[in-house]
């Protein structure tokens, strides 16, 4: 398997049918953070694949994302402060298909 990063993925939405629908498919790519914010363990094809479909969804001239990529998942340390719940980087998972 090709090496993964960690990405943390927001993004700001005008209108709340493409918010959905990108809320939706950032379901299947990494785990909710918060109201727009996820982070994903990803290769360079999925993240290629993400960025396809975003591009696909989104309005350019109304809509931001950002994908931030933090370094490879295996080895990056994210250093977060966080209030509240607390935070946990996204660890690698076996999927049944």
């Amino acid at each position: 398997m090709k090496e993964e990063h960690l990405f943390i993925v927001t993004y700001d939405i005008s209108n709340p049918k493409r918010w959905r629908a990108v809320f939706k498919l950032m379901k299947g790519y990494g785990e909710w953070l918060q109201l727009s914010v996820f982070q994903c363990r990803m290769n360079g094809r999925r993240h290629a694949d993400l960025t396809a479909s975003l591009d696909q969804i989104i309005h350019h001239h109304e809509d931001h994302v950002l994908l931030m990529d933090l370094g490879p998942a295996d080895a990056v340390d994210p250093r977060v402060t966080s209030l509240g719940k607390a935070f946990q980087a996204v660890q690698r998972e076996s999927i049944i298909v």
